[in-house]
């Protein structure tokens, strides 16, 4: 049970407990939550094909620095949260578990981060729930709208052929439960063995691959509105100069959607900065918030 500390007027409530787990639509999702538990909250975001665990590098450093972070595994890799159909996993859905989360953490606004998928969430999020979110660091994935944009502009739609991949029924999951070519497969893109390790466990292993894959059929059903909105909170976008799969331009046009403070990092790193630059990555989060 989550439990508070007396209020008192004007200040926020604060935590006496770990949060666990949360729920939100039926389901009951995992949650990792270290730090202080008087700290400043930081939602942490994970992408695909990973879970909360892809912050592991990064959340003691935010520790040493007096934050608390709260990193779920989302819908489609919780054991608890993991509906059969893919228009479960429509973009409204996902801001919608983000939110639940927010709520359940009951310290007011959060300080917000995501990585891959994790960061298109928290781009909607906080597009469409800024009193929900302090700050917004989004790591490789660029605004949704300048993502699309880099589509026609750039060598960004060659680099997506996986997502149309994703949409043929069946055929995805089984080439992708091939633990040998999947392995070489991600070390291609720049992961390292304990990346693939817990990628081969923790997706693969725990059934949670077919139903992750979901994020990406339910793009093609989705309300393109859910992604479009302009966002206000201060911004860090941060993207990685050996991304195989993001482009150059979608982070160039990020800024036209941004109408709060903005800034632009690059890292020479690959699409997992978490794991391969965490102190860069923690000191940008930390000087994001000091900036909000």
């Amino acid at each position: 049970m989550t439990r508070y500390a007396d209020d008192v007027a004007g200040t926020p409530r604060v935590m006496t407990a770990r949060l666990t787990t949360f729920t939100n639509d039926g389901l009951t999702f995992d949650v990792i939550d270290e730090g202080p538990l008087d700290g400043e909250p930081i939602v942490l975001l994970h992408g695909w094909p990973q879970t909360a665990t892809e912050w592991e590098r990064v959340t003691p450093l935010l520790h040493e620095r007096g934050y608390r972070t709260i990193a779920p595994t989302q819908r489609g890799y919780s054991r608890g949260a993991r509906p059969r159909w893919r228009w479960e996993y429509r973009m409204s859905k996902l801001v919608g578990d983000t939110v639940a989360l927010v709520e359940a953490i009951g310290a007011g606004p959060v300080h917000l981060v995501g990585h891959d998928w994790g960061s298109t969430v928290a781009w909607a999020t906080a597009a469409r729930h800024p009193a929900k979110v302090r700050s917004l660091t989004s790591v490789s994935v660029p605004h949704p709208m300048a993502f699309m944009r880099s589509m026609l502009s750039s060598t960004q739609v060659f680099r997506s052929w996986y997502m149309l991949a994703f949409q043929v029924p069946w055929i995805p999951e089984l080439v992708l439960r091939q633990r040998k070519q999947l392995s070489r497969g991600l070390a291609r893109t720049g992961m390292d063995d304990k990346q693939i390790a817990h990628v081969l466990d923790e997706v693969i292993d725990s059934g949670a691959l077919k139903y992750s894959v979901h994020w990406y059929r339910a793009m093609f059903i989705a309300n393109p509105l859910a992604v479009r909105g302009e966002v206000s909170v201060p911004t860090t976008h941060v993207r990685g100069t050996r991304d195989r799969f993001i482009a150059r331009q979608g982070a160039d046009l990020t800024s036209r959607y941004v109408t709060g403070p903005y800034q632009l990092e690059v890292l020479d790193a690959s699409h997992w900065i978490p794991e391969e630059r965490p102190a860069d990555l923690a000191a940008i989060i930390v000087a994001r918030i000091d900036g909000s």
